[in-house]
């Protein structure tokens, strides 16, 4: 493991790598607490693979280590992490996370493995259906607990730890211990030691990161971004947003303005999210637009810059944020855009981890101070000179079919010249709703035919009025009206008759009986 770490060029410890190993390494129970970006992965994850037994050694390919974390991107990482520390060994480890096709996840568990990791739901998915078989896991690992805590995973994670044996060594790991994360740990670790690097300080932010806050407008934000974006020196760039919808409006601007620029957020497939992280880490895009979805443990080489273009809701993440930037030694920079409405949460953050940044200057695009504090070159615009427009673009990398799950196929449910198929509400259960598409006409007659006047799913707009006689028309016989029994078994009554009702059924009308 020694010699695959340092191909990759790691080849010292971090405090909480220092502290954790000859614990872990003696099999102890033990709760891990570090700032983030210090290097918490291997902490655990050089002591689990010591205690796995690969293939060429006797092993079975029964999972033997399950780490639970709370996020795709960051399940994705912490195995590559693994996987580049057993791979001399030959030990196989295998990411299981939702928003993907199960069947390649099933067909890795079946072939064998050694690690798993995997986001709660898609574990449970997969053991509940006899894939995932946790009997023989001799090494449990819950990683950023508080954050799973967050998310509301904590049901989930009981469940899981139903499953695995009793006797285990069990570790977890932490950025901050709040009283859910320390009952939760009491009740399933046997004696565990709690190690906490760097003293009390924890939440706080890495020294080595260069922090500004600016009170910027919302409406000029775009234009202090790409100047802000235009540093010199400037490596691989991070923009955080509180919602899906501003990240990828952001990025989209950006991409307009001839930035190199990707988004991830939710409402991205899990292909896209993942074509995304791989242009970042490749360089094809040099900025990434995130939502705090990608701010916890994403590990990033070379990303210099951190943008806080709305304001975090919390101290907690604020510190994950610029956490992306000054890593593992290295220097960064992080810049917060706090708009006035944004002030006071702003001064909540600042004094809880006693910043200085109480009041921030107000900003904008054309302040001398921005070129000043980020090294901007004078006469910078809101869009990228052409000259610097050297990256490939997100276009460059692949977009794999990963047979996401929930996702819609490309026109299912429609046909040629007709809308998607439209799921018909059920008329007071006498019958099955049809969900055929159907075009309908003012009159009421069906434009695709073989559907029926009074159609279950006509609506008050589709006819002339509500409770009005409609023709039978496409072939309808008219010799055997369509009777429906209405709802408590009365009649209409009146000269409404039996095929033209819209309204009534549905609720869109102002039939008397659809009160019934």
């Amino acid at each position: 493991m020694i010699a695959a770490l340092a191909e990759v060029g790691i080849t010292r410890t971090f405090a909480i790598q220092e502290l954790t190993l000859p614990l872990a390494l003696a099999g102890h129970d033990l709760i891990g607490q570090a700032r983030t970006g210090t290097g918490k992965t291997l902490g655990f994850g050089v002591p689990m693979l010591q205690r796995v037994v690969p293939p060429a050694e006797g092993g079975d390919g029964v999972p033997q280590a399950l780490v639970v974390v709370p996020t795709r991107e960051l399940c994705v990482q912490v195995a590559r992490d693994l996987a580049t520390a057993g791979k001399k060994r030959g030990t196989r480890v295998q990411a299981i996370y939702g928003g993907r096709a199960f069947e390649p996840q099933v067909a890795a568990l079946q072939a064998g493995v050694e690690v798993v990791v995997g986001t709660p739901g898609r574990l449970l998915d997969l053991a509940q259906q006899g894939h995932l078989i946790l009997g023989k896991v001799r090494v449990l690992v819950l990683d950023e607990a508080d954050e799973m805590l967050d998310l509301g995973f904590l049901p989930d994670i009981e469940r899981i730890l139903a499953m695995v044996p009793a006797q285990r060594q069990t570790m977890l790991f932490s950025a901050t211990m709040p009283g859910p994360i320390v009952t939760l740990s009491r009740s399933f670790m046997t004696q565990p030691t709690h190690i906490r690097a760097h003293g009390n300080d924890e939440g706080s932010t890495v020294p080595q990161t260069t922090q500004f806050v600016y009170r910027a407008h919302n409406l000029d934000k775009p234009e202090l971004l790409a100047r802000v974006l235009q540093a010199r020196g400037r490596g691989l760039a991070m923009v955080f947003c509180r919602t899906k919808r501003t990240a990828q409006k952001v990025a989209d601007e950006l991409v307009d303005r001839g930035f190199a620029a990707a988004a991830v957020h939710g409402d991205l497939g899990q292909g896209a999210r993942e074509q995304a992280l791989r242009a970042f880490r490749s360089g094809k895009v040099d900025v990434l637009v995130a939502t705090d979805v990608a701010a916890r443990g994403i590990d990033v080489t070379g990303v210099s810059h951190v943008v806080n273009y709305q304001c975090p809701e919390d101290e907690k993440t604020y510190v994950h944020r610029i956490g992306r930037t000054g890593r593992a030694g290295r220097e960064g920079v992080a810049v917060t855009l706090v708009d006035w409405d944004d002030i006071p949460r702003w001064q909540l953050i600042n004094k809880a981890l006693e910043l200085e940044f109480s009041d921030p200057p107000e900003t904008y695009s054309t302040s001398p101070w921005v070129y000043a504090d980020l090294d901007v070159p004078e006469g910078s615009t809101g869009r990228l000179p052409r000259a610097q427009r050297t990256r490939e673009g997100l276009d460059a990398e692949v977009l794999e079919d990963l047979g996401e799950t929930g996702k819609r196929t490309k026109g299912a449910g429609s046909g040629a010249g007709r809308g998607p198929a439209r799921e018909e509400p059920r008329a007071g259960g006498d019958r099955p709703a049809r969900s055929r598409p159907r075009r309908r006409t003012r009159g009421g007659a069906g434009g695709e035919g073989g559907s029926e006047a009074g159609e279950v799913g006509s609506t008050a707009t589709e006819a002339d009025a509500p409770g009005t006689d409609a023709p039978a028309a496409d072939g309808a016989d008219p010799a055997k009206p369509r009777r429906r029994r209405r709802r408590g078994g009365a009649k209409r009554s009146g000269g409404t008759g039996e095929t033209g009702d819209t309204g009534s059924d549905t609720g869109s009308g102002g039939d008397s009986e659809s009160a019934a």
